[in-house]
């Protein structure tokens, strides 16, 4: 499949990146800084793209199959929240724009950040030509200390997957691994769902 992903060099589109692409799909990662992502691949394609320019970001988009959002404007943004909603309904129109039906939204954060992403997901469920997933990320993600994904996790809906212990945990790669099952495979067309171990 031909894949945008939008904020490759963040902590969630570095770790989508490598889970694409070891699925064979082409990949296109846009960034303000795409030279920040340190790796090259044969299937990557890195764009420089903002997020705020609609008819800019269309373009880059064009051709593509699905768009994977993780944008983020930065958590120690002071103006997250403004910013976080205007950059997601402007990702929002430039896929419209480019014609593409499949968009995931990843969600999350902390304090205005998770408030932010909150909002836009009532924006979002408004939507009616996308075929659009939000995915809010467990409570707790790290990276793996061993660096490698488990490829296993359990799913939900409106509410967080806690383990026995209580907690909800799950590692920034295999929420990859979740979002490229979702896009292989869609079960949460028009929904919001999570996962964690």
């Amino acid at each position: 499949m031909k894949v945008a992903v939008i904020g490759a060099t963040g902590f969630v589109g570095k770790a989508m990146l490598p889970e694409l692409l070891d699925r064979d799909h082409m990949v296109i990662g846009i960034a303000r800084h795409p030279e920040k992502l340190g790796f090259r691949h044969p299937g990557l394609a890195m764009r420089a793209g903002d997020a705020f320019n609609v008819d800019q970001l269309a373009v880059l988009l064009k051709g593509q199959e699905a768009v994977i959002s993780a944008f983020n404007p930065g958590w120690t943004n002071p103006n997250i929240y403004k910013d976080y909603i205007e950059g997601a309904k402007c990702i929002q129109e430039a896929v419209k724009k480019a014609g593409i039906k499949r968009l995931i939204v990843v969600g999350g954060g902390e304090g205005d950040g998770a408030l932010a992403t909150r909002d836009y997901l009532e924006v979002l469920k408004k939507e009616e030509d996308l075929e659009w997933t939000f995915f809010s990320p467990a409570i707790l993600m790290n990276p793996t200390t061993s660096g490698k994904r488990k490829g296993i996790y359990r799913m939900g809906l409106d509410q967080p997957v806690f383990d026995k212990e209580g907690k909800s945990v799950l590692s920034v790669e295999d929420l990859a691994v979740a979002i490229a099952d979702e896009l292989e495979q869609p079960k949460h067309i028009r929904q919001r769902f999570t996962a964690a171990y």
